[in-house]
């Protein structure tokens, strides 16, 4: 009988090994776009982090929505597949999520000139991170199971509804908040396109790549754990 979950593990690595090699001839352009970029009249060369600041937040998004999809996946499909993706997708997410939390206190420091503030951009960016943390912690404090994976589908659903309203939050304050609007067309200043869309690129591949990886691994885990039970019960019989 056919095996849908090894045919697809067997093509994960074949999908993730050239975006690997695509993702190392990016970095290089990348660095090289964000090095060679004008620097800011206004805010000098700490608005460079405007290449990466906004790129980890779209990652992010991405991750917390594909934790979404693969929840949805499994609940129709019943598949521990889809269950692994959403796993891969919320872990991906949180990293891309603790890096925008790095780098934008430090742009905020040389902009704003503190670290924080209660900002309600940050304040739900904070939240967001916490409530994706909290599904990690479940699925890591569990025994597993379809009950979990259920659970932690119906979570990951309801979770995505902060990321519309992370995203629209300044345009609901109307100005009032401090951090900045969301860029449009044209709002980059001559020159910073480039970098901004390479940064883009690089980091959805990073994206893309961890992700891959991470989807694999759990499918072998889980795929081991099965086998060391077929062992032991073959073991005691």
């Amino acid at each position: 009988m056919r095996d849908p979950d090894a045919a697809l593990l067997a093509r994960l690595p074949l999908w993730r090994q050239p975006l690997g090699a695509l993702l190392a001839l990016l970095t290089l352009v990348y660095v090289f776009s964000v090095w060679s970029a004008p620097i800011d009249r206004v805010q000098g060369v700490i608005q460079k982090i405007l290449y990466v600041h906004p790129p980890l937040a779209y990652g992010a998004y991405l991750g917390f929505v594909l934790t979404a999809v693969g929840g949805a996946l499994y609940l129709r499909r019943e598949r521990e597949v889809w269950d692994h993706l959403a796993v891969a997708g919320a872990e991906v997410g949180v990293i891309f999520c603790t890096l925008m939390m790095v780098t934008g206190p430090i742009w905020a420091k040389g902009t704003w000139g503190h670290w924080w503030s209660w900002d309600p951009r940050l304040t739900l960016t904070l939240l967001l991170w916490f409530v994706y943390a909290s599904y990690l912690l479940l699925r890591g404090f569990t025994e597993g199971g379809a009950r979990t994976a259920r659970f932690a589908a119906i979570y990951g659903l309801l979770g995505t509804l902060l990321i519309p309203l992370n995203y629209f939050v300044i345009e609901l304050f109307q100005g009032r908040a401090m951090h900045p609007e969301n860029l449009s067309r044209g709002s980059l200043g001559a020159g910073m396109g480039w970098p901004f869309l390479l940064g883009n690129l690089t980091l959805f591949a990073a994206f893309a790549y961890c992700v891959l990886l991470r989807w694999e691994v759990e499918i072998r885990r889980a795929r081991l754990a099965l086998d060391l039970e077929d062992l032991e019960r073959g073991g005691a019989a």
